[in-house]
């Protein structure tokens, strides 16, 4: 929503104050310029990325209009499902969520938490660590580095799509300097023209800069920042799992498990320890 809201404002601003000084708008809207610039940058695109990259990229760059941030109620609601994991092992034995774990989606478990159980990844993290914590016997500080390399791991991934716009982002603005130069040299075989004509032409070469610069600043390098805030919103989502998971194979209990996993929710996505005690009675 906010992207959407983002791109009026900006197209408002640079059209709004184009049209303040009796800009004509007929100027501006080159279909060859498009073509020039996005048709180039596709191609350098796909020559830079192999179809693994490619795929990433379409699969997310529709989650800059669609995401939902993370809020409070998610994690109140993965906190819930932790302390749930640990009071079970706790009462009756690791071996006990040995089949919620093994098949997460007939679980009568984790059918309480809708939320965590649409999130496949998440709940992949999830069994997989407490698979290793009842197959093995490893010390809370080899768990935690086994849990870092797996967050590890996704965060690579989950940075490719906006390091990959981000490049793209980039190229715009030499791609709309290609593009005015084409320009400039379809003006040159008109110089034996009158000058409106020739400023007319020189002004639309000059369209092919102004769009690459806009196009690279304006949205398509917004997009690649709005996808890596993304994947560090994933990746704080993965670092709480795993503190609360380090505490309680060291030893603390499930509810001084679950605080631990609290204190490590960023900024004000963070519950009060009474809203948290309150969301786990319930």
């Amino acid at each position: 929503m906010f992207a959407i809201v983002g791109i009026v404002v900006v197209l408002g601003a640079v059209i709004g104050g184009y049209l303040m000084e009796h800009g004509n708008l007929g100027v501006i809207f080159q279909p060859a310029e498009l073509v020039i610039i996005f048709g180039a940058a596709l191609g350098s695109f796909l020559i830079a990325s192999p179809s693994k990259v490619v795929r990433l990229v379409g699969k997310h760059i529709s989650a800059v209009f669609g995401a939902k941030n993370r809020i409070k109620e998610d994690y109140l609601e993965l906190l819930s499902l932790m302390n749930t994991l640990f009071m079970k092992i706790r009462k009756e034995g690791l071996i006990s969520v040995e089949a919620d774990i093994e098949n997460p989606a007939d679980s009568s478990l984790f059918q309480d938490f809708k939320k965590i159980l649409s999130n496949r990844k998440a709940v992949d993290f999830i069994c997989d660590n407490l698979k290793v914590i009842i197959s093995s016997n490893l010390p809370a500080h080899e768990m935690e580095n086994l849990m870092e390399v797996d967050i590890e791991a996704h965060q690579h991934e989950s940075l490719i799509p906006s390091v990959s716009v981000a490049k793209v982002a980039d190229s715009l603005p030499g791609f709309g300097i290609v593009a005015a130069v084409l320009g400039v040299v379809l003006t040159m075989g008109k110089i034996d023209q009158p000058p409106e004509v020739l400023g007319h032409s020189i002004g639309a070469a000059l369209v092919g800069t102004f769009l690459g610069v806009l196009m690279c600043y304006g949205f398509v390098g917004p997009m690649a920042s709005n996808l890596e805030h993304q994947a560090k919103e994933d990746e704080a989502f993965y670092s709480v799992i795993k503190v609360a998971m380090v505490a309680f194979v060291g030893g603390a209990p499930p509810q001084l498990s679950v605080e631990f996993g609290r204190r490590a929710i960023p900024g004000k996505e963070r519950p009060t320890f009474n809203e948290l005690e309150d969301y786990i009675r319930k």
